[in-house]
């Protein structure tokens, strides 16, 4: 006897495994939420990094040249081309 003794059938693993059918509903959905996520994140890291990176310069030029306000245009430069390019590549969609 080269089955199990209790009557389960095992897998073969030469054959594939057919997926479950979709509903519609989940068909129309399919991917979209990842879409929305992915969207999401991008905002938020465009959000941080262009002050973050501007600001950085903005405070190595503060140290280079001996000013003190370069760091907050930096930061609010930073700002505005965030929100520019955020406006641009998903606002006009």
């Amino acid at each position: 006897m080269t089955g199990p003794s209790d009557g389960a059938s095992t897998p073969d693993p030469e054959q594939p495994e057919t997926p479950r059918p979709q509903s519609p509903l989940e068909k129309a959905d399919a991917g979209y939420g990842r879409l929305e996520e992915s969207r999401m994140w991008n905002v938020v890291s465009y959000l941080i990094t262009g002050p973050v990176m501007l600001g950085l310069i903005g405070w190595g030029l503060d140290s280079w040249l001996g000013t003190t306000w370069l760091v907050a245009v930096g930061i609010l430069a930073g700002m505005a081309l965030s929100l520019y390019y955020i406006w641009f590549r998903y606002g006009t969609q």
